[in-house]
């Protein structure tokens, strides 16, 4: 599906601004929307919007298709009459402190839920039953999996008793009885995330800018995905995983790098024609305009390492099968609106996958310097069909990365850019968005000019990930003027959609 050329801004919501600990959906998510489209900017590109679980990443979530409920926004609760006027703790104001949170929005989030119970017949519950029945397939399993989860403090679902780990019938229906409001909570939760998320895209598509959105291509062993379809999986009979999931040594690791993931049993997925990917995929495009389908390479072959190892050294390869997946995809649902992150160590197989859907690749600024001119992340190496960035949320800020370049490396990417260093986010903003590619996507931390302290993640670190937030005041005029003349000059003001 060829994109329009065009630009757009990576900020995850958990980074907005305001008084509530975390960014939320509520008015500063519209005051962002704002600035995109004064800045001339078409593309919201966010992460995973999935319920978080262990070390708070988006990457590894309780569910693939839940919202995170540290997103909804209390003052628009407000707005509902489902709370009073709200008077949050004080909290850091530019770190997300997920503990504390977590505690004050789940108070007034019940006392939400109980106002509900308590109020007459309303539009919200005509909603609220009409969300529950459309999203059965889904959210019934996981608000039973969250209920019971929070009744035995936490415990991963393959610790709980037999049989409710195993889901036996007998089991699953005294949970329903035992935990019936419980159960009732958490999907009164989705329905408030998924009515203030969805209200929000709508804003958004209104005023010119598209959401891309992000699908691991992984999920959690302790999520609702896994428990819930046991028989997918490469799992043992007591539910713990056979495989999971990494990359081999080199370079970088000599002893790899083990995920955890489990990995799918590609055999049973074909079996039903994929019947949960494509659920997957298309309850995505309901609430997003773009897909990013993370470590794409994944879909052509898998690095198994045996369930109890500690290290990746002892996996294997194995083939997936990625090319009937993606034609039933198609088949089932039309074009897609899909981007490969084909980054890593990109084998024909991958190319030729990624080409076939036509699905285009990405292409990180950072990754050009250093090698010779041949480097494909050098932008006079771009092809139209990819997706530019200056760095991903992996990566360090462009800031905090030339800072800690070796002085041939820097003196490589001055001369490539033809630029002193001072402004050296900006010059590698305007290569990006001058470049051939049709997509160009720049963290907004990049265009603030931050620092290693504002990155949003280091891989194979467990802490301070997932916290950065924008500070009050952060977007201004002087800002969106300097995007949008970007875009203009270089052709990137799209009014294709």
């Amino acid at each position: 599906m060829p994109f329009p050329r065009a630009s757009g801004i990576l900020l995850h919501p958990t980074s907005l601004p305001g008084p509530n600990g975390i960014g939320d959906l509520g008015a500063e998510a519209y005051n962002f929307v704002d600035f995109l489209a004064n800045a001339g900017q078409a593309y919201w590109q966010i992460l995973p919007l999935g319920p978080v679980g262990q070390g708070n990443s988006p990457y590894s979530a309780y569910s693939a298709f839940a919202g995170n409920t540290l997103l909804i926004s209390p003052e628009m609760l407000v707005k509902d009459g489902l709370i009073d006027v709200i008077d949050p703790p004080q909290f850091e104001p530019e770190r997300v402190g997920y503990d504390r949170v977590q505690v004050w929005k789940a108070g007034f989030l019940a006392a939400a839920y109980q106002r509900f119970r308590s109020m007459a017949k309303t539009s919200l519950a005509d909603e609220f039953d009409d969300f529950t029945q459309r999203n059965a397939w889904w959210l019934d399993d996981y608000a039973m999996f969250q209920a019971v989860k929070n009744s035995h403090g936490q415990k991963a679902w393959f610790d709980w008793a037999e049989p409710l780990k195993l889901r036996e019938p007998s089991a699953l229906e005294t949970v329903k009885s035992q935990l019936k409001r419980e159960i009732s909570a958490e999907k009164f939760y989705q329905y408030l995330f998924f009515r203030q998320w969805l209200e929000l895209r709508k804003y958004a598509n209104e005023k010119g800018v598209r959401l891309i959105g992000d699908i691991p291509i992984f999920v959690a062993l302790d999520s609702a995905d896994v428990w819930c379809n046991q028989s997918k999986f490469k799992l043992n009979a007591d539910g713990s995983p056979k495989v999971v999931a990494g990359v081999p040594p080199d370079y970088f690791s000599k002893t790899g790098q083990l995920w955890g993931n489990p990995i799918y049993d590609w055999d049973a997925m074909l079996a039903d024609n994929f019947g949960w990917w494509t659920a997957r995929i298309a309850f995505a495009l309901e609430t997003v305009d773009i897909i990013r389908l993370d470590h794409f390479i994944g879909f052509v072959r898998n690095w198994e390492v045996p369930g109890g190892d500690d290290t990746a050294e002892n996996g294997t390869w194995n083939a997936v099968p990625g090319r009937q997946l993606f034609a039933v995809l198609k088949h089932r649902l039309g074009n897609l609106p899909l981007i490969a992150e084909d980054l890593g160590s990109l084998t024909p197989e991958v190319e030729q996958l990624r080409d076939e859907c036509g699905f285009p690749g990405m292409r990180i600024l950072q990754y050009g310097f250093g090698g010779d001119a041949h480097n494909r992340d050098l932008p006079h190496n771009y092809i139209r069909n990819c997706v530019a960035y200056t760095g991903t949320h992996d990566n360090d800020t462009t800031a905090g990365w030339y800072k800690l370049l070796d002085k041939k490396t820097r003196s490589h990417c001055r001369k490539y850019l033809s630029c002193s260093g001072r402004e050296i986010n900006w010059e590698m903003i305007r290569a990006a968005i001058a470049s051939v590619a049709d997509t160009v996507i720049i963290p907004m931390q990049d265009i603030l000019g931050l620092g290693s302290d504002s990155r949003m993640n280091t891989p194979a670190t467990s802490k301070h990930n997932w916290e950065w937030r924008l500070s009050d005041g952060g977007l201004n005029d002087h800002l969106a003027t300097r995007l949008r003349e970007l875009a203009e000059t270089f052709g990137r003001i799209s009014s294709s959609f």
